[in-house]
């Protein structure tokens, strides 16, 4: 089960995407406010401390629009450590303890935002490779921390209109994924308004779950931009960023303590600050 055609098309599409919202959230930052520098992304190559590949690492901070934003593509392959090898053995992983080899490939967005009532997002889509299984797996979670109820059903009802061409009972399933994933156990709350996420997607139709992968990529501009767009510069004051700024507290410590990529990433020895990027550049704790 090599299928090197089909890697191939994986990594080349979500760095496509990686170029096109780059690009997208650059045209933004300049219609933001003129007596700030429009920010620009800087970008690097980032290479693992072990075994094979690299990425493309994009962040830019202190824009007009975006505080931080970090935008990434990465295409890696070498071998699953033990413990690796054993979460994915418990997972039903076909094989993994007889090869340990992988190959994975994705685009990681997060963005947090200059204005406080613009919501910080999320967004991965990916596809993981092992010799003997594939699948797909991503999502996309909205994070404000003044929350518009007109934003959230924007959101929401772009991904519903994208899952449904897909699959019929794929946004309720995804949904409720994304709510149970996204919570913080021990704040005891969601870290957001949700979204979708989903793992572990392989129908036996690698066409089909590519292109529900690609839909759910193409989906994010559509969902997010004219949040973005309706609150970058609406009004705000010392009460907003001191919300703003426990919000991101919480995001933070979300990041650091249960994300699965965040974990994954460290533990095979990728760039530990593209693996980082996602945490805010400024937080504060109560």
């Amino acid at each position: 089960m090599q299928m090197q055609d089909e890697r191939d098309m994986a990594a080349s599409w979500f760095r496509e995407l990686r170029d096109r919202i780059v690009a997208a959230f650059e045209a933004l930052e300049h219609r933001g406010a003129a007596e700030v520098p429009a920010g620009r992304f800087e970008v690097r190559e980032t290479r693992r401390a072990e075994g094979g590949g690299g990425g493309i690492m994009s962040v830019m901070r202190g824009g007009r629009v975006f505080e931080k934003v970090g935008v990434n593509w990465s295409a890696v392959h070498g071998d699953l450590s033990a413990p690796a090898r054993a979460a994915m053995a418990a997972r039903g992983v076909p094989g993994i303890d007889e090869d340990p080899r992988f190959w994975a490939s994705g685009i990681s967005l997060v963005a947090h935002m200059q204005n406080p009532h613009a919501p910080a997002v999320h967004m991965n889509t990916r596809m993981f490779w092992t010799p003997g299984a594939w699948w797909f797996g991503g999502g996309t979670d909205l994070n404000p921390c003044l929350e518009y109820p007109e934003d959230t059903t924007h959101f929401h009802d772009t991904l519903r209109d994208t899952c449904a061409v897909h699959g019929a009972d794929y946004y309720d399933r995804f949904k409720a994924w994304a709510d149970e994933y996204f919570f913080v156990p021990h704040r005891g709350r969601a870290r957001g308004v949700g979204g979708i996420f989903y793992d572990d997607l392989n129908t036996g139709d690698w066409n089909a779950d590519f292109a529900f992968t690609k839909a759910v990529g193409e989906a994010f501009l559509p969902a997010f931009l004219p949040l973005a767009e309706r609150r970058m510069d609406q009004a705000w004051d010392a009460a907003d960023r001191d919300a703003q700024l426990l919000h991101r507290g919480l995001y933070a410590e979300y990041n650091l303590v249960y994300d699965r990529g965040t974990k994954f990433g460290l533990a095979t020895g990728h760039d530990p600050e593209a693996v980082l990027m996602s945490l805010p550049p400024l937080a504060k704790w109560a």
